[in-house]
């Protein structure tokens, strides 16, 4: 039976992490290291400067073992295949992230980081996310036939694969679009900044983001907002990619 450890950049409390473990022990026998407080953005950064606290918690999923790490989502697989399982998981699933992992935001995604972590350390990886809802049903009916298909795909030992649900209700899925293209920079993510003056001389900044409704069609936000499933390969260019990943 596969062994899969499971991963998130949301925190070790987060509702999709949860999520993420009970569908994927349909998979195999799943273990779960993860951030012990929100770690969004952080890439594919890890620690190098301090000592790390280990705790095995109580997770809200029958017979998933788990652990919160005080690091970044890629320390949590780098130490948890190195240190804290005792053993070499078959994979490594990342989410379900709160937000979707597209367009520019896969640079900056910590849910993909721990995912190229996994690939640095030799081990498969999906990334899974959803648009900014509480509402599950999408990767609960999806979930099983799409990682299904992609545990079959062989993928070169430098490449992930990326999964964003919609954030629709089911029946308004539109089907799952392969290869999409990230949404151009310039098409997603406009940025004002607003700078005030504090008492002790400084200035205060005030990032103030606001996101275009119009997404360039054919690209993965673009798909996301018409309903589509999106699945995505992502190539880590340092990591040879002789062989195969499965």
């Amino acid at each position: 039976m596969r062994k899969i450890l499971v991963v998130n950049d949301d925190g070790i409390a987060a509702e999709g992490i949860a999520v993420l473990a009970s569908l994927a022990k349909r998979f195999g026998e799943v273990y779960v290291v993860a951030p012990a407080e929100q770690n969004s953005a952080m890439s594919q950064r890890i620690i190098i400067h301090s000592d790390f606290h280990v705790r095995e918690v109580s997770f809200p999923v029958a017979d998933v073992k788990a652990w919160s790490l005080d690091g970044t989502p890629a320390d949590c697989v780098k130490h948890g295949i190195n240190a804290i399982l005792g053993f070499r998981p078959d994979l490594v699933f990342s989410g379900i992230n709160f937000g979707y992992n597209a367009g520019i935001d896969i640079l900056y995604s910590g849910t993909v980081g721990a995912c190229m972590e996994a690939l640095v350390q030799g081990i498969p990886a999906i990334a899974y996310s959803l648009d900014k809802v509480h509402d599950y049903r999408v990767p609960e009916k999806y979930f099983d036939s799409i990682t299904e298909r992609l545990l079959e795909t062989r993928v070169a030992k430098n490449e992930i694969f990326s999964v964003n649900f919609p954030g629709c209700a089911p029946e308004n899925v539109r089907g799952v679009m392969d290869d999409v293209p990230p949404t151009p920079r310039e098409e997603r993510k406009p940025v004002r900044y607003r700078l005030a003056d504090e008492p002790d001389g400084s200035r205060r900044l005030t990032i103030e983001e606001f996101y275009s409704a119009k997404w360039e069609e054919g690209t993965d936000l673009w798909a996301l907002s018409q309903g589509y499933i999106t699945v995505q390969k992502l190539r880590n260019m340092v990591i040879p990619p002789e062989g195969a990943a499965r």
